[in-house]
């Protein structure tokens, strides 16, 4: 399928969008990004992956910084690692802050990967892994049909707000506390407010 430049949906904008519609909006629709410690701790992590280079590390071939894209669903970015196993089967891993911890986000970008890698390869990618940095460990996703439905229906989705051009109005809950777009998604005004401040803005 053929996308427009405006169609195509970056791989973590899948990320964002999962944990909050919003602050998916200010990223990649407002081109707004704030810096905070959890921000920084994953640029520490990512110093090394976001580095292009390969070695082979025993019967693996591992790659890192890989950039990668699915023409079928229009979406593209970067792979923090790919270990290619013996039989050439790509196997994606996404690093991440923290301990190991089951986050629907993560796994949704995890699985996006999977899915440009089998269609670069042409090979099915059937598991991939998150390496949380502060645990030191693994998580292995099974990559399933169902979650593959899920992440096509994400991508949707991120395409339709960025098309739509329009902010959704700010949740104020749990996940705000450690967001780094705090003072500009503005969680604690009213929503009502924050309506009219987009809109007030839209004609100036």
């Amino acid at each position: 399928m053929q996308w427009n430049e405006d169609e195509w949906v970056m791989l973590s904008a899948l990320q964002h969008y999962v944990y909050c519609p919003r602050q998916c909006a200010l990223i990649h629709l407002e081109q707004t990004f704030e810096e905070n410690v959890f921000t920084l701790r994953g640029n520490r992590v990512h110093e090394r992956v976001d580095t292009p280079e390969g070695e082979q590390i025993g019967d693996r071939r591992v790659e890192r910084a890989l950039p990668i894209w699915s023409e079928c669903l229009g979406i593209m970015g970067k792979a923090d690692c790919v270990e290619f196993l013996p039989d050439g089967t790509p196997y994606p891993v996404e690093y991440k802050v923290g301990k190991r911890k089951t986050k629907q986000a993560d796994i949704v970008q995890l699985v996006a990967q999977a899915l440009c890698l089998e269609e670069m390869f042409n090979r099915p990618v059937t598991k991939g892994s998150l390496y949380y940095y502060e645990s030191r460990r693994r998580l292995e996703i099974d990559i399933t049909k169902q979650l593959q439905q899920l992440t096509k229906e994400t991508i949707q989705s991120v395409r339709k707000l960025l098309q739509n051009n329009q902010l959704p109005l700010p949740v104020n809950d749990a996940r705000c506390h450690n967001c780094s777009l705090q003072d500009v998604c503005m969680p604690q005004v009213p929503a009502n407010v924050v309506a009219w401040i987009s809109e007030e803005n839209k004609h100036d």
